[in-house]
Order: structure tokens, then sequence, then C-alpha cells
């Protein structure tokens, strides 16, 4: 039995209130919640087809012919993702919409792509079979993903794998039919799980998912959070001892997957699922209500945003605007670089679908590591502390004139801010200002209607030198976001990713306290908004303390709005400043989780 792990590093016991699990056939396996709820239901084993491929030289003659059949091969996987996508279709909301976008990525990569001629450049090179070539190729281009050190761009291996498991499907006439004799209240239990195997999900029949693949950005958390289904991730032993049939509980708040339950836990879980059902209920009817502390303390609350279909949860989660919409998705699965006009016709979409909603666009905030198809960068030897970000726009300052153009042209349908992505200078932040004016002269000498007054300039905290050179900064900037996610990790050398000293990643830390402090000072003292953009404005244990610290603006993912509103709510901001005064004269991070625990069960 996989027992659950103590408590994290801010002193939270993260297993909550699970109950202790005897011996006697039960099954408890811990892994990553990425979708909230509990699930209860009947385990359905879903495999994922894997093919078994053989290697054979192919004779000079018969070259042509191979690369032909698969060129066909990959036809017809396109035409079964074009049919998967009217599948998507009929799914409706922003499940459906998540699934055709993410469909639609697939079809792209099914037709005249990198991967594509690169197949067809071994069959030739190598004088081998289409399968081994398509083998290969992903393979390689998979071992590229995997080295960057980028959570989004990780998550996206299972795309490419399951591309190349489609083709070799076609190219080998294998018939793939899952979730066949599907029972009602299913819990899919999988080595991974792909947009594609999702589109084929009835949703009606399934309660939840575990798999032992994927972590918070993949797309198997996106899609359970958009049918609302709770899911835990990589889970390394699911499958050991796993049986169809079975009754499962899958915990996707506290990551647990508890297979052949005993009685005990299986009352507890009916008990946890009724009272998270009631609690939904409750924030479901807080859409409209705004965030307001019970003192009178008026709080902003956005949404982050990582592709343009999800501006309809966005809208549905009641949030005031988009604080952060990150603008990778631009570059992505792509040779080349997006022009200016396409880029301006998809902001441009993002704009108005929001209704007058403010949207902060960040400019790419990416690298030679993730951009290195198409710009034909060099990959440093550490691609976090390298040329990316501001500083690969400052270097490449067509890109940058392009991605402002197309914002600056878009912000005329809308409120629209600019945010600029790990600046740690004053001269980075001047530098691009003066990019942007060299735009806007361009522009209007273009006779291109641009919005009066430009939409304001911000800068992006999350450098622990640009947080205590803040002061400095704010006489540049219109605006300041806090990116905690970055600020933590460069403050303390720790790289989530890293599951060595992943236990080390730690919000609470003083210094980590003492920088989000300042900047918020520092916004303060020159007039202009701060927001909190990271994973901690979604956190409503943090809430308190965040505020406490003269925190007005919040943006975090959709699904922790409601719950982040009814914290504020139910507290006093006199109460959170006064909290936060007692936590910045603590010098141990266990006695700030202590003091935030205690506050928050007032």
């Amino acid at each position: 039995m996989t027992t659950r792990r103590g408590g994290t590093a801010d002193g939270r016991n993260r297993a909550g209130t699970r109950p202790s699990c005897a011996s006697g056939g039960e099954i408890v396996r811990d892994g990553l919640g990425v979708s909230r709820g509990i699930a209860i239901g009947t385990l359905y084993l879903h495999d994922s087809g894997t093919i078994a491929v053989p290697e054979r030289r192919i004779t000079a003659n018969r070259l042509d012919a191979e690369c032909l059949r698969f060129t066909e091969a990959a036809a017809n996987a396109g035409h079964q993702v074009e049919q998967l996508q009217d599948k998507a279709g009929r799914l409706g909301g922003a499940a459906g919409e998540e699934l055709g976008y993410l469909l639609d990525a697939y079809r792209q990569m099914l037709h005249g792509s990198r991967l594509l001629r690169g197949v067809e450049s071994r069959i030739r090179s190598e004088r081998i079979n289409a399968e081994a070539a398509v083998q290969q190729e992903i393979n390689e281009i998979v071992r590229g993903f995997e080295a960057m050190e980028d959570p989004y761009l990780a998550a996206r291996v299972a795309d490419i794998k399951d591309i190349g498991r489609r083709l070799l499907r076609a190219l080998t006439n294998t018939v793939y039919r899952p979730f066949t004799a599907l029972p009602r209240n299913a819990v899919i239990v999988a080595e991974e799980m792909t947009p594609a195997d999702t589109a084929l999900l009835d949703p009606a029949l399934v309660a939840g998912l575990a798999a032992a693949v994927g972590g918070s950005e993949s797309h198997t958390a996106i899609m359970a959070r958009s049918l609302g289904l709770p899911a835990v991730l990589g889970i390394a032993d699911l499958l050991t001892g796993a049986k169809g049939g079975e009754t499962v509980i899958v915990d996707g708040a506290n990551g647990l997957v508890v297979i052949n339950p005993l009685p005990e836990t299986l009352a507890h879980y009916r008990r946890e699922r009724a009272a998270f059902l009631k609690a939904r209920r409750v924030l479901a009817r807080l859409k409209d209500v705004p965030a307001v502390t019970r003192d009178g303390g008026r709080i902003g609350l956005q949404a982050n945003m990582e592709l343009p279909n999800e501006v309809a949860s966005v809208l549905d989660s009641g949030a005031e605007g988009i604080g952060l919409l990150r603008s990778e998705f631009l570059f992505m699965n792509r040779d080349d670089v997006p022009s200016e006009d396409e880029q301006y016709r998809i902001l441009k979409d993002v704009i108005e679908r929001m209704g007058g909603r403010s949207v902060t666009v960040r400019t790419f905030d990416a690298g030679g590591d993730k951009l290195a198809p198409a710009l034909g960068c060099t990959i440093g030897p550490n691609p976090s502390l390298g040329l990316r970000a501001i500083r690969l726009g400052l270097a490449r300052q067509d890109l940058l004139e392009a991605q402002l153009a197309a914002i600056l042209r878009a912000s005329v349908h809308g409120p629209v801010r600019i945010l600029i992505p790990m600046i740690a200078t004053v001269g980075e932040l001047r530098a691009t200002r003066e990019v942007m004016n060299r735009v806007v002269r361009r522009l209007r000498k273009a006779k291109v209607a641009l919005p009066d007054p430009l939409p304001p300039l911000g800068a992006m905290i999350e450098i622990p030198g640009a947080a205590l050179s803040a002061d400095a900064i704010a006489w540049h900037a219109d605006f300041f976001a806090i990116g905690t996610n970055d600020l933590v990790q460069y403050t303390l050398a720790i790289d989530r990713a890293d599951e060595a000293v992943a236990h080390l990643y730690n919000p609470l830390h003083p210094a980590v306290l003492r920088l989000i402090q300042f900047t918020a000072q520092a916004a303060q003292r020159a007039s202009i908004p701060v927001s909190v953009c990271g994973e901690m404005a979604g956190d409503p244990r943090y809430a308190p303390l965040l505020l406490g610290l003269g925190l007005r603006e919040l943006s975090m993912t959709t699904s922790n709005l409601p719950v982040v509103k009814n914290r504020i709510r139910s507290m006093s901001l006199a109460a959170a400043e006064g909290l936060a005064r007692t936590i910045m004269e603590q010098t141990d991070s266990g006695k700030i989780g202590q003091l935030l625990d205690e506050f928050e069960s007032r």
C-alpha cells in the first residue's frame, strides 16, 4: 500500500483529513491532484494501444513507394482527427472548445509539419520502413521537449507520443476502439490519457480519471477541469494491482486514489463527496457577487489564461478580466514564428469575446529552448537563466515589434494592458518602451487605428533583483504583476520540476515574503497598480497574507477563483493586515504556516 507523504515545506499537511487505511485488500496510491472533487465508481482499465515497431531495410527502388505509404497513412490519421473534432464539437461548452483547439493542433501536425518531413527524410536517408522512421522521429522530438525546463512544454510530450501512436496504427491498419462497454459511473484508470481519447469518452458515464502519466499542465488535467471530473495524475505504480470492475475512489483535492476501499474508507469519502458537492453549489452562487471583505475592502479577482478557447470558462467563473494571458501558445507546434497579422487576429478575437473586461497580454515568455526550430537559436547550458523572455525580445527586436504591434492594434477592440516578463533592470523596461514607441510611430504613419490613451506597459516582478529595485522600476512602469512561481524558484534556487529538491519550494520563506512586501510597497509609493498572478494568488490559504501585505488584485486559474472569493468574503481586511504584521516579524516558515492555519480556523 502506498503511503501518503508528510507535510510540505510550508508546514501544511497535504493529506488533509484522509482516514488511515488498514490492510485487507485496500490499495492507496499517491499522485498529483489536478482537478478537485471526489469520484466513487467502478474501475475501468484503459489501454492506450501501444504497437510494437519492427525495423526493416527498404531497397532503393522501394523508397518512393514507402514514402507514399507513409503519406497516405498520415492523411488517413488526419481524417480520423477531423472526425474526432466533430465529436468534440458536440460536447459543447468549455470542454468542447478545449478539445477542438487541441485536436486542431493534432490535425496541423499531420499536415506538412516538421514531424512528417522528418519521417520522410529518415525513410530515404536511412532506408528504413515508415513504422521505424516514425518511432525514431517521435523519440527524437520527445527528447528535445523533455529537456525544456517548462511545465507547459513538458506536458506536450504526451501529445507528440499520441500522434506517433496514431500514425503507427494507420500504417499497420490497427483497429483502436477504446472505452467499449464503459459502465455508468466509471473511473478511467490508465497509463496515460490523450485529447483524442478524451474526445471518445461519454462524460455522462465517467465519474473520474486517474493516470500514471501527466501533470497539472497536461491536456488530461485541462480536460478534467473543463469537464468537472475529479482527477489524479502522475501515479507511477497506479496499474499495479488495479483490476477492472473494482470499486475505486479518486480524491482530486489530496491527490489520492483508493482501490477496493475498506467500508470505513468508503463511508468517509461518501461524506466528503456530499460536503464537496454542497460547497460547490454554494460557490457557484458567488459568480456575480463582488470579492469584498467583511469590513468593505474591495479586491479585484481576474483569471490566468493559457489558450484562446478558455474565454468561456473565464466568463463563467465571474472573473473581472484576464489578469495574465500567456502568449506562448502563438509560437508552439510550428516551425515558423507567427506574423503580426496572425497574432492580431487571435488577440482581437479574445479581447472582443471578453466584452469590455480588461485583458493583460504578457509578451512571449519564451527562450531559445522553446523557439529554437523557428529562430535557429542555440540552447544555452541553463535555459532558465539564459536568453529568454524580454531578453530574447530585445535581442530579436523584430519578434518583439511584431508582437507589440499586434497587441496595440488589437487594443482598439477593448481594454488591454501589456505585461513584460522577466524584467531585471530599469534599462530593460526603458528599452522595451522605446521599441513600443517606435512601433506606435510606424503604425500611426500607416494610419492604423490605435487607442487613446495607449495601453499601460507593466513589469512582471519575478526576479529577486527586480523586487529589490522595485522603487526604481516603478518610475518607468505603469503597473506591476508579481509572478510568485519564478520569484520563489529564483529566490531559493529551487527547480520545482526536480523531484530531488521540489519539497524545498516554499512560498512562505521569509525572503520571498519580504520581496513581495517590498514590491507592493514600491507600487503604492509610485501610485501604480500591483497584482499577484502566480500560484499563491489562487490558494485561499494565502489570501489573508497577500491582502495584509497590501495586494488588492489577484489573478488565478478559473477553477480557484470562487474558492478564493469565498475566503475573501469571510475575512476582515483589518484582521488580515494585523496577521501580515505578525508574520513579517517571523523568521521561521513553519511558524508562518502555523499562523496562517490558525487564522483560517477562526
